[in-house]
């Protein structure tokens, strides 16, 4: 059975694409991320990555998250080709209120998911005043 696409304006973006040299740029992988009480979540699509091609670096507040599609080993022709392939990298700049050391990565079902945690240091805390006529001290409660 041969797969035929139709599409003429897909195709004409494929072609611009290759005239002009973007077909062979890291694509961006599709991200959501969300706070969840004392914690972000970060969700990252990388279907068809293999683990193995995963790389997660932080320096300084800048997370980098580098994957790679590897192209089909094996005696194949390609019929249609719209998934991208080859390398995919995002960075992300993360606020100074997260605790970057504790950062927690897990892919499954072509999702790769990292929770990073409030720093201690940034979560809120109440303050006792006393008063002025007494030898009460300040304290703070965190």
């Amino acid at each position: 059975m041969l797969l035929r696409t139709t599409d003429p304006f897909r195709d004409l973006d494929r072609l611009a694409q290759q005239m002009m040299g973007t077909a062979t740029r890291p694509a961006a992988m599709p991200m959501d991320a969300w706070r969840e009480g004392d914690r972000f979540v970060i969700e990252f699509d990388l279907p068809g990555v293999a683990r193995e091609t995963i790389d997660l670096d932080v320096e300084r507040n800048v997370l980098t998250v580098r994957a790679e599609r590897l192209p089909r080993n094996g005696d194949w022709e390609m019929l249609t080709s719209e998934r991208s392939r080859g390398m995919f990298s995002r960075q992300l700049v993360l606020g100074d209120n997260l605790d970057l050391d504790r950062i927690q990565a897990d892919y499954a079902d072509g999702v790769l998911r990292l929770v990073v945690p409030v720093a201690e240091r940034a979560k809120p805390r109440k303050i006792e005043v006393g008063s002025g006529s007494s030898q009460e001290h300040h304290q703070l409660h965190g």
